[in-house]
């Protein structure tokens, strides 16, 4: 098998590849996988009719999916770059068509398949855009980024809870099957690996122990870490959380994908954040950020099931602080990373979202069996306060 240094097939010249290409990219991966997002928690209700009973079954497969992630800097060694990509959207395929079974053996499957290759997606694209874009570009191309996805964001959640509402478990995932197709075929009209800048690795074979040692190792990776973990979370809280508390607040199925959809649409402010934070800094974009979104969930968490509507309100203030995250919240672990350790450590850092779905549900499941759903929100409120605090006291204040 040919190196990412090796030549294309055809000789035409490529593509431009810069930040509207990549951009572009992340939309149509994210209208595949949006079109899903809801469903996911919607249907996992529908299957177990518990609240509790979700959050140990997300727990236990953000469990195995953790494994995964964090040995595929291993597969990154051995396998060209543009085929571990392909890899990636052949998992979102997989994980449709299991979760079109509508059974819990499909669901389970479904959700690990769907977790892994968005994991082999978000790695991979971050390395190319560490090829491509310069670092004092990402202030503007992150955003960018961010910003080409709320279309995406805000109608899958939506249409992919009615589809599955009108024409049952096989609608969504069929049409998120065709986006997967038409994500692919973009990709390799791009010919990324062809970029002249992409080399063969060189650095010594390393395992993922001795990579988490390296990340860990490094305080700017750690401080980066800690501000996406918390951003995640809220994220994973909000789809998970937010959808049963619309439906055990009595507002229906579709109201949870509303209020998904509606949260997406403030991504468009990703572009904005971007704007301010070239002005004011970094640092103080994601500590008010922060900051708002932890009284947002506070505020969610009072009002609970028995008013689900201001809960929505609530959550919906907060995910226009978390776009602001969204949008500048990678920024510390883009301009830290080496460039000699980009695949292992981006491998490391990928981990806060496994562990952002992994750690709130095990607490959250453990949470439920005693107290309100409502809850879960004032836990998420208390962690994201902590990354505020520790946002604001150690990011550079050049940054």
């Amino acid at each position: 098998m040919s190196s990412e240094a090796s030549p294309a097939i055809w000789t035409a010249a490529p593509p431009k590849r810069g930040a509207l290409a990549f951009a572009s990219l992340f939309a149509i991966e994210s209208f595949a996988r949006a079109l899903v997002a809801t469903v996911v928690s919607v249907q996992a209700h529908d299957l177990l009719m518990s609240s509790q009973k979700v959050s140990v079954l997300f727990t236990c497969v953000s469990l195995a999916v953790l494994v995964s992630t964090l040995s595929l800097p291993i597969l990154f060694r051995h396998v060209p770059r543009r085929w571990i990509y392909t890899i990636g959207v052949i998992g979102l395929i997989l994980a449709s068509l299991a979760f079109a079974l509508h059974t819990l053996p499909g669901q389970v499957g479904g959700m690990y398949l769907r977790n892994v290759g968005t994991a082999t997606l978000n790695i991979s694209l971050s390395l190319y855009i560490l090829d491509h874009i310069r670092k004092a570009d990402l202030v503007r191309s992150e955003p960018m980024r961010l910003t080409f996805s709320a279309t995406s964001w805000t109608i899958g959640p939506f249409l992919g809870v009615w589809l599955y509402q009108t024409y049952g478990a096989w609608a969504p995932q069929a049409l998120s099957i065709a986006s997967s197709i038409l994500l692919l075929a973009f990709f390799w009209y791009l010919r990324l690996n062809a970029h002249p800048v992409i080399k063969a690795a060189t650095s010594p074979p390393q395992n993922p122990v001795v990579n988490v040692g390296r990340f860990v190792s490094q305080p700017r990776l750690r401080l980066a870490w800690f501000i996406a973990f918390g951003r995640s979370c809220f994220w994973s809280t909000f789809f998970i959380y937010g959808s049963l508390l619309m439906i055990e607040g009595g507002l229906g199925k579709e109201a949870s994908g509303i209020l998904i959809s509606a949260s997406q649409i403030v991504l468009g402010t990703a572009f904005l954040f971007g704007k301010i934070s070239e002005r004011t800094g970094v640092r103080k974009v994601i500590s008010l950020s922060f900051a708002v979104a932890a009284v947002a969930v506070f505020g969610a968490g009072y009002a609970g099931t028995s008013a689900p509507v201001l809960a929505g309100v609530f959550l919906l203030i907060g995910a226009v602080a978390n776009s602001a995250l969204d949008g500048v919240g990678g920024i510390p672990y883009l301009r830290s990373v080496r460039a000699h350790e980009r695949p292992q450590m981006t491998g490391v850092y990928r981990s806060y979202i496994d562990l952002s779905d992994l750690l709130p549900s095990f607490i959250y499941s453990i949470v439920l069996l005693f107290f309100p759903l409502g809850t879960v929100f004032y836990i998420l409120g208390i962690l994201l306060t902590v990354v505020g605090i520790v946002s604001w006291r150690y990011l550079p204040r050049s940054m």
